[in-house]
């Protein structure tokens, strides 16, 4: 934490957003290699274990940060908002690990980066905000690379990436969700949603426990400090930048996701995913400039943690 306050020491606005950039990017990293850690890790243990021992290690990290701001958990803003937040980003959480059982993680990646599209739509839908027709077509376009990525047929469309597409919606729906509780502080944000993939891994414990060894036990404990370096670091950037400067750097995930991909399980991403995921990363930047020339609040999407 003291090497966060450091970073935030910057005098001038061009510093600053240079450190933002590089905050980034370094999260995305951190999130992708997390992300890789996790399948690897679900070829052999149960999702529900994942969840927990991977929540089980992120808590303790954040325990002291708990502890420290203990106050600020009294007293919530709206609790019944913040308890189906925290549904929805435990249930999204178990859609993505449970779809890279199944997908390359490429496939997975790529319906998750259509996050920022079904949020301009369920924001014109759900919260009646007015999108113009520039953004309205940008949705459309970017719902077009979803239908290219998936490659709709009865033989091609299948129940993991279903479970991706859902998995991206309440992402989506997570997102909106979190633009109202602006007021809620940032540990309790984060320490909930891991909080609630902990309850829901211990929930599904006695399906498929299989007793980890302990090297794996050290992956377990690596991929949830991953998973709190690359959520601090991406608030920390969203602090020393604006959003429409710094998310559309988010989409370098996919990058990682195709390496990771290959390098770790040897999945050699097919044309139509590289098409569709060049067509949601275009109309997203697009929707994140046109909210910025609006001068709207920008949409932030933060990786799954």
């Amino acid at each position: 934490m003291i090497l966060f306050t450091k970073i935030s020491a910057f005098k001038d606005e061009r510093s600053a957003r240079l450190a933002g950039i590089g905050l980034m990017l370094l999260s995305i990293f951190m999130f992708s290699f997390g992300d890789a850690m996790g399948k690897f890790l679900v070829a052999t243990y149960s999702v529900g274990q994942l969840l927990l021992l991977r929540a089980c290690a992120a808590l303790i990290v954040l325990l002291p940060m708990v502890w420290r701001h203990r106050a600020k958990f009294v007293r919530l803003e709206r609790p019944w908002l913040q308890l189906l937040r925290v549904a929805l980003s435990t249930l999204e959480v178990a859609a993505f690990f449970l779809a890279t059982v199944y997908l390359p993680l490429a496939d997975v990646v790529t319906y998750y980066l259509a996050c920022p599209i079904f949020v301009t739509a369920l924001s014109a839908i759900v919260l009646r905000e007015r999108v113009g027709w520039r953004r309205w077509s940008a949705v459309l376009i970017g719902f077009c690379g979803v239908l290219i990525a998936l490659r709709p047929s009865s033989q091609t469309v299948s129940w993991p990436a279903m479970i991706a597409l859902g998995g991206s919606l309440s992402f989506a729906v997570l997102m909106l969700i979190t633009r109202s509780l602006r007021a809620t502080p940032d540990i309790v944000l984060a320490s909930s949603q891991f909080g609630g993939t902990f309850l829901l891994g211990a929930l599904l414990l006695p399906f498929g426990w299989v007793t980890p060894g302990p090297g794996s036990l050290v992956l377990f404990a690596v991929a949830g400090c991953i998973s709190v370096g690359a959520l601090l670091c991406v608030n920390r950037s969203l602090k020393l930048a604006p959003a429409s400067v710094v998310v559309p750097y988010q989409y370098s995930m996919i990058i990682w996701a195709v390496m990771f991909g290959y390098c770790v399980f040897g999945d050699v991403p097919e044309v139509a995913t590289i098409l569709g995921a060049a067509i949601i990363i275009g109309a997203g930047i697009y929707i994140f400039m046109r909210e910025r020339a609006l001068g709207r609040e920008e949409t932030v999407v933060s990786p799954p943690v």
